[in-house]
């Protein structure tokens, strides 16, 4: 993992994020599928982290992989960073924020062409912004 260039307590996470932001990208949450209106964005530009406002994703690499979740087949070079998560009785490899650590969701070896991955992202974790 890289060295997080965005440091804050607690205290000010929780001052920052809405409740949900907080329980995802703080303490490894996820939300409800189908529940992020991210999810069907279609629309050109990038995902960036709702804590830090770093670039992760180009809406390029965006499709739908019918899990409820936004999901990516590539994050953008060096915006995110994984770790192994034993949680849930499963081994699965979580992606988090490469800037701020934040939790992200997980990336999965079942994605499309060309990596075969599928980055599957709390939509509650990103912010959206369109390319004019």
């Amino acid at each position: 993992m890289t060295d997080k260039t965005v440091e804050k307590s607690e205290a000010e996470w929780q001052t920052e994020l809405d409740p949900l932001q907080y329980h995802v990208l703080r303490k490894h949450g996820t939300e409800r599928a189908f529940t992020s209106p991210l999810n069907d964005e279609k629309r050109t530009g990038t995902f960036r982290c709702a804590g830090c406002g770093e670039p992760l994703f180009d809406s390029k690499t965006k499709y739908e992989s019918g899990s409820g979740w936004p999901s990516f087949w590539a994050p953008l070079n060096g915006a995110v960073d994984t770790s192994v998560d034993r949680s849930h009785f499963m081994t699965r490899t979580e992606v988090h924020c490469a800037k701020c650590g934040g939790h992200l969701g997980h990336v999965f070896p079942d994605g499309p062409r060309p990596t075969g991955e599928r980055y599957c992202m709390n939509g509650a974790a990103l912010k959206f912004e369109e390319k004019k």
